[in-house]
């Protein structure tokens, strides 16, 4: 199973955040889309990506402060991305290993959707219950 197997099931719509906002309007924007992490765009190309994870780990160190402070201070700007031609399996394995959760997809240095362990982890149980079920209808004879 690929990635853009995955995005057809779930949609291609990305919520973003630009550098400039505030960890506040972040933490806004992050519970308005029910969403753990954002790509951060700035001039339609993505630059940063930031998740719940940044904000809690800094506000333990920084204190309140940390809410004034911009998106751009927090993000992580080494962002690792994925393909629509990319396997979920290998993905999983990467984003497991590498301890993130959210993988920014990007067709010729656009991002086009963004996919995370959860979505992978279902789109594997899916095709495995899809797999079990041709097996029972075939040993049934159906």
């Amino acid at each position: 199973m690929r990635v853009a197997d995955v995005l057809r099931r779930k949609g291609s719509t990305v919520a973003t955040v630009g550098p400039d906002a505030s960890v506040t309007e972040l933490l806004g924007e992050l519970a308005a889309h029910n969403v753990g992490a954002l790509p951060v765009v700035a001039g339609g190309k993505l630059i940063g990506i930031v998740s719940e994870r940044d904000v809690v780990r800094r506000l333990h160190v920084g204190g309140a402060a940390l809410l004034q402070a911009k998106v751009s201070d927090i993000m992580i700007t080494e962002v690792t991305t994925c393909s629509p031609g990319d396997d979920v399996g290998d993905l999983a394995a990467v984003m497991t290993s590498r301890r993130f959760r959210h993988l920014p997809v990007v067709v010729d240095g656009t991002l086009t959707g963004i996919v995370s362990i959860g979505d992978l982890v279902k789109a594997r149980i899916d095709l495995l219950e899809s797999e079990r079920a041709q097996l029972q209808n075939y040993i049934a004879g159906s």
